[in-house]
């Protein structure tokens, strides 16, 4: 692939690798010096505005020494694009071949992670705003770029715009209000080689919600990753019941904003 010239700068003597390729089109590539020392460098074409690694780097800071997630090493932008180097921790993500392998020990490990986010950011000086009203103006947007429902998830594209917008118009009133990792899909939970909880990573959408915002997803992504019938072993993890009303909303409202 296109290694962009920024990252090859960054990369020095290192060895590179490219790691990852979202829906976005930005990417991830590994860094490692050959003595121990590992990098990862996040990288999005200029005009990209869904993917903010400034904002991404702020909170990461703002988490650093409260939970387990990487050091910012660098951050900065040119006319090409912008870049996010982190320093690589130990563990391997969710979705690593050792875990797809092992699916009910990788999604009870996504569960105990979130919960202990969730416990450990406090609220209270949280800068950052993942809220409901936040998330609607952004479906609102996308719904007047011309967002369809094929772009949806399957259960979900029987609904028309109207519908759908109706439905995630009437949030369920909140159970417990938290900072939640805004994007805590399998991918972005590492775990250590006995199956525990190691590190968050990916929180560019990092803000205070509703937890069910985060858990509703984390174990939808379960289906996406290891097939049906593990998003129980999240649920068990975190420690909580399923709430099919709250997992029915914020599982449309994800589609949608």
């Amino acid at each position: 692939m296109a290694v962009p010239a920024v990252v090859t700068e960054l990369a020095g003597g290192d060895r590179l690798v490219p790691v990852w390729e979202n829906e976005l089109g930005g990417l991830t590539f590994r860094l490692d010096d050959g003595n121990g020392r590992v990098r990862y460098v996040k990288w999005v074409a200029a005009g990209t505005p869904e993917i903010d690694l400034p904002g991404e780097a702020e909170r990461i800071a703002w988490a650093q020494g409260r939970v387990p997630v990487p050091r910012v090493l660098a951050q900065g932008s040119d006319a090409d694009g912008s870049w996010l180097v982190t320093e690589g921790l130990p563990g391997r993500s969710a979705v690593d071949p050792r875990w797809i392998a092992q699916p009910a020990v990788a999604a009870a490990a996504i569960g105990r992670g979130l919960r202990l986010l969730h416990d450990a950011l406090a609220v209270d000086g949280c800068p950052f705003d993942w809220s409901v009203e936040r998330r609607l103006a952004q479906a609102d947007e996308r719904i007047a770029g011309g967002m369809r429902p094929s772009e949806w998830a399957p259960e979900h594209r029987h609904l028309g715009l109207a519908e759908a917008r109706a439905q995630i118009g009437e949030q369920p009133p909140i159970d417990r209000l938290v900072v939640c990792h805004g994007d805590a899909c399998a991918p972005n939970t590492l775990l250590h080689d006995d199956g525990t909880f190691a590190a968050h990573v990916d929180l560019g959408s990092l803000g205070v919600a509703d937890r069910w915002a985060d858990l509703a997803v984390a174990a939808w992504s379960t289906e996406w990753n290891y097939g049906p019938g593990y998003d129980a072993f999240v649920y068990e993890g975190y420690g909580i019941a399923p709430d099919p009303r709250r997992i029915a909303y914020y599982r449309l409202l994800w589609d949608m904003s």
